[in-house]
């Protein structure tokens, strides 16, 4: 007779079923772990979008610029050695930022050979983003002081007067409304006055912009 060919016998109940739940247990924990994985780098992804966002907008909406404090040109409106002498300075203040630059009140303090003789006061006001805004300033030379100076017979004689200007522009650049940078524009002008035609005959401004 052939023989038999010999049957394994199956596992007994008990091991197949413990195969079967490690199976299905280790399946919804690689689920698990592939979620975790994704949501690692979603989250990754996002916080270099945001970082690379943050840096663009430092170096563009966020960066503040310095306002430039032009002037445009100085007017005597009345000229009077023996009362006094007024001037009318044309002034821009030209802001690059993306923000209005909003600035308080101005201040201008003219000097003649290291003295002070004449102050005025400009209103506040505000520059507009990227725009350029134009204001006057008065100033109401103390011809006393400018007389009494001993080097004033000789600039007379020579028909030229110089003198030096020194103005303070402090104001602030608010951004979105939450964050605020205050600015102090300072400008130092050498004028020369020539008394025959009553006007600027050079002049030379340096700035510096504190922030």
């Amino acid at each position: 007779m052939a023989e038999r060919e010999q049957v394994k016998p199956l596992a007994p109940i008990r091991d197949r079923l413990s195969i079967n739940e490690a199976g299905t247990t280790q399946h919804p924990q690689r689920i698990r772990r592939r979620k975790f994985n994704n949501c690692c780098a979603c989250l990754f992804a996002f916080l270099l979008l945001l970082a690379i966002i943050i840096i663009v907008l430092r170096f563009t909406i966020f960066r503040v610029r310095e306002p430039v404090i032009t002037m445009n040109g100085v007017n005597v409106t009345k000229l009077d050695l023996v009362n006094n002498i007024s001037l009318i300075a044309d002034v821009s203040i030209e802001n690059p930022n993306f923000v209005s630059f909003k600035y308080s009140n101005t201040t201008t303090n003219l000097n003649y050979h290291g003295i002070i003789v004449g102050e005025a006061r400009g209103p506040p006001g505000r520059a507009k983003a990227r725009r350029t805004t134009r204001m006057n300033v008065t100033v109401d030379v103390i011809t006393n002081r400018v007389m009494s100076n001993s080097n004033f017979s000789a600039d007379f004689g020579s028909g030229l007067l110089t003198m030096s200007t020194f103005s303070r522009v402090p104001g602030q650049v608010k951004i979105l409304k939450l964050f605020k940078k205050h600015v102090v524009v300072k400008m130092n002008c050498t004028i020369t006055f020539n008394v025959t035609s009553q006007g600027i005959q050079d002049q030379n401004c340096k700035q510096k912009v504190k922030l």
